[in-house]
C-alpha cells in the first residue's frame, strides 16, 4: 500500500494495489474509487484533502490482524 499527499493539487491518494483502473466512482463527492476489470478496488482518491483532514500530509500507518479490529 502507498499513501502519497500531492500539495500542488491537495490531494491524497491510497494506492491498494498496482493495475490498470478499468472504472472510477465518485461515490461521495470528492472521493474517487478505482476498480480493476475484476471488480479489485485499486486506490481511493481524496480531493481537497486540506478541507476534509486536519493534517493530510501527515499520515500514521497501523497494520493489525483482523483479530484485533
Amino acid at each position: 500500500m502507498k499513501v502519497i499527499y500531492d500539495q500542488e493539487t491537495d490531494s491524497l491518494t491510497v494506492i491498494f494495489s498496482e493495475g490498470n483502473v478499468a472504472e472510477s466512482d465518485e461515490g461521495t463527492p470528492g472521493v474517487i474509487l478505482d476498480y480493476a476489470d475484476d471488480g479489485r478496488l485499486l486506490a481511493i482518491e481524496i480531493l481537497d484533502a486540506s478541507t476534509r483532514m486536519a493534517i493530510p500530509n501527515n499520515v500514521a500507518f497501523e497494520a493489525s490482524t483482523a483479530e484485533t479490529w
